[in-house]
C-alpha cells in the first residue's frame, strides 16, 4: 500500500464561508491563513479538499 501525501495550503480567509466549508478546512488541520499541512491522499481527505477547493492551494 502506498502512503501518498498531498500538501494543502490555506490561501483565502474562511470569513463568509459556509459552515461545511469551515469544518472541512479545520478537519484537514488548517487553522491560520498561509498555513501548510501534509495529509494522506485518501478519498475522505480528497472530499474535504473538494468542498473548499476555492480556498486552498493543493500540491
Amino acid at each position: 500500500m502506498t502512503d501518498k501525501e498531498v500538501t494543502v495550503k490555506l490561501t483565502k480567509s474562511l470569513i463568509g464561508s459556509k459552515d461545511f466549508q469551515k469544518n472541512s478546512v479545520r478537519g484537514l488541520g488548517l487553522f491560520k491563513l498561509g498555513q501548510t499541512v501534509s495529509v494522506k491522499d485518501t478519498p475522505e481527505n480528497r472530499g474535504m479538499i473538494n468542498k473548499a477547493i476555492h480556498l486552498l492551494e493543493v500540491n
